[in-house]
């Protein structure tokens, strides 16, 4: 647990740039050609500091403290000054991505009429595109900061001290939610919520300066990337090397290749990733990887998939990657991010449990034969801060395997969401009878079993059929596991009303690239998807639509957005040639 009132992240940048001066602090690599072993560019904790107070001085010329600064920045070193310098500058930041993410335009559009900044922080070679952008969206004229630019505000050395030193209540960043389609909802991260989720992963992953790096592909407007790339590795002195996520989704080896250049490697990425690198990193280029001195690789932010894990197991053992490297975790925005894991000495826990009772709303351990069992992947305890699992409807505390809603409180859990008093009242301060203080509803279900977090899905995202409940993600993992001609994790399964009777399951999945798609191979692939589910589910599948690579919606962080796809769905976005196809073998 941090200290009752935390040292601010900037006080440790300060400590680190006197005490490690001209060691490596944070490395971007990049790749500038496909066969690129990678190219390495670091700033030392001194340079480091040096440009985030340059940073913070040029915004005090054009921005008030507790005004907002976006971020619209490449992924590199330059974001990590830029958002230090807002810090130092008492400047609210807005970690955002460039216009040129593709898909995100309207969003992005969206977050900036929110969160009104005063300014944007960019680079020269971006500058360009945020202009159009903004033309092209009718966003009102703003000073632009260009940290690669010259400044025309230079710090004294008698100034140092003159930066504001913020309180732990004040604001550091609004961490925009990856949402569906609504209006994206900036969650108000304390200076103090931030130092003290940083000091919670340390302490999970039993961190140290001399002993671990970070290595991270996670975009740094996402937050898991920003946490666990930047804060973490400035509370704790630790070296950081990032990479841009378009580089990992290229070649996806050049991750595991970081990962094994340095030592007492921690890293973190969501479930698909790690499917993404069992799938798409053949033979020849895991021969030579070397993976033995990873410490930790995180897999949170999406479902944990029992089969994903053994996969990259199986895929990467030659590597000497230890059993017990591979941590199922827990994490959201409102909490900053990060909430539960297992200890690194623990390998993941797969827990076997009777759909029938899952489907009742508990969790009933079963047999290892069991056709029908339902696999959760345990994913472990809080870590400074507590969790209650309640009723939904009455928020009364439920035992140990009962399914209901996970319940947060500590002192990483955000002040609340910007410019939305009401929904921050009934997310942030809710109330647990018999119990003290506020506490923060996440939305999401789960249980306690032996102590341990299951997660089991959305709230909002449970299918209620025949008043029975189900998870939308195992019935997409029934049918991606069933059918080779859809694309793994590019699949969305969601219930519509349908006149007057119960309510029907659709699924809309991508097909393989490359693939011809008939009205034939539509109908075969419904049939089999419809009979799978009803024999593993009990559920009958109305319509199975396969679109194009790139259809089904994802969110800037790279979830599928069920949201999003029911809403493209009722609008008639996918009745073209494939959708008649896949209705051809009702």
């Amino acid at each position: 647990m941090p200290p009752a009132r935390p040292l601010p992240l900037t006080e440790s940048l300060r400590r680190w740039s006197t005490e490690r001066a001209t060691q490596r602090a944070f490395t971007f690599v990049d790749f500038p050609t496909p066969d690129s072993p990678g190219r390495h560019r670091s700033l030392t904790w001194k340079r480091l500091d040096s440009q985030a107070r340059t940073i913070a001085w040029r915004l005090r010329a054009d921005v008030g403290p507790g005004e907002r600064a976006a971020l619209m920045l490449p992924q590199g070193l330059g974001y990590v000054a830029a958002f230090l310098g807002c810090l130092y500058a008492g400047v609210i930041a807005v970690p955002l991505f460039s216009p040129d993410l593709p898909g995100h335009a309207d969003r992005l559009a969206a977050v900036l009429d929110d969160c009104e900044p005063s300014c944007i922080v960019t680079d020269t070679a971006t500058a360009p595109v945020i202009a159009a952008f903004a033309s092209d969206h009718g966003i009102p004229h703003l000073p632009v900061l260009r940290i690669d630019r010259p400044a025309g505000v230079q710090p004294r050395p008698d100034q140092d001290r003159a930066l504001p030193v913020p309180e732990p209540d004040d604001i550091a960043y609004l961490q925009y939610t990856s949402g569906s389609t609504r209006v994206p909802a900036g969650v108000m991260i304390s200076h103090g919520n931030v130092v003290a989720n940083a000091a919670q992963a340390v302490a999970a992953f039993d961190a140290t300066a001399d002993g671990n790096t970070s290595v991270g592909w996670l975009p740094l407007f996402h937050d898991m990337g920003l946490v666990l790339s930047v804060a973490a590795p400035v509370l704790a002195g630790l070296p950081s090397v990032l990479m841009d996520p378009v580089s990992f989704l290229e070649r996806p080896v050049r991750w595991l290749r970081l990962l094994g250049g340095y030592p007492g490697t921690i890293s973190a990425a969501p479930n698909f990733a790690y499917d993404y690198c069992a799938a798409r990193i053949d033979a020849e280029q895991a021969a030579p990887l070397r993976l033995d001195r990873v410490h930790v690789m995180i897999n949170g932010s999406e479902p944990v998939r029992p089969g994903t894990v053994e996969r990259f197991q199986r895929a990467f053992a030659h590597t000497g990657l230890p059993p017990q490297a591979h941590c199922p975790s827990y994490g959201l925005a409102e909490a900053t991010v990060f909430v539960t894991t297992d200890p690194p000495a623990d390998p993941p826990r797969t827990l076997l449990c009777d759909r029938e009772a899952l489907a009742a709303g508990e969790i009933l351990p079963c047999a290892d034969d069991d056709a029908l069992a339902t696999a959760l992947v345990g994913c472990g305890m809080p870590v400074g801060q507590e969790l209650r699992i309640t009723d939904p409807a009455t928020g009364l505390v439920l035992p140990e395997d009962r399914i209901g809603e996970i319940r947060l409180r500590g002192p990483n859990i955000g002040l609340g969401y910007w410019k939305r008093t009401g929904r921050s009242q009934a997310s942030f301060a809710s109330r647990i009878p018999g119990e003290e203080g506020d506490w923060l509803r996440t939305g999401d279900l789960g249980a306690l079993h032996e102590g341990r977090l299951q997660v089991t899905g959305r709230l909002k995202d449970l299918l209620i059929v025949d008043g029975r409940n189900h998870y939308p993600q195992d019935l997409e993992e029934t049918v991606q596991s069933s059918l080779d001609c859809v694309r793994r994790d590019r699949l969305a399964l969601f219930t519509v009303a349908a006149d007057g009777r119960p309510d029907e399951v659709v699924a809309v999945a991508e097909h393989a690239r490359d693939l011809d798609v008939t009205p034939e191979l539509c109908a075969a692939a419904e049939r089999a998807a419809r009979a799978r589910i009803s024999a593993r589910h009990g559920v009958r599948l109305a319509r199975l639509l396969l679109v194009p690579p790139g259809a089904v919606p994802r969110t800037s962080s790279g979830k599928v957005s069920r949201s999003a796809c029911r809403e493209r769905y009722l609008a008639g976005a996918y009745e073209g040639e494939y959708g008649k196809g896949a209705a051809a073998g009702e």
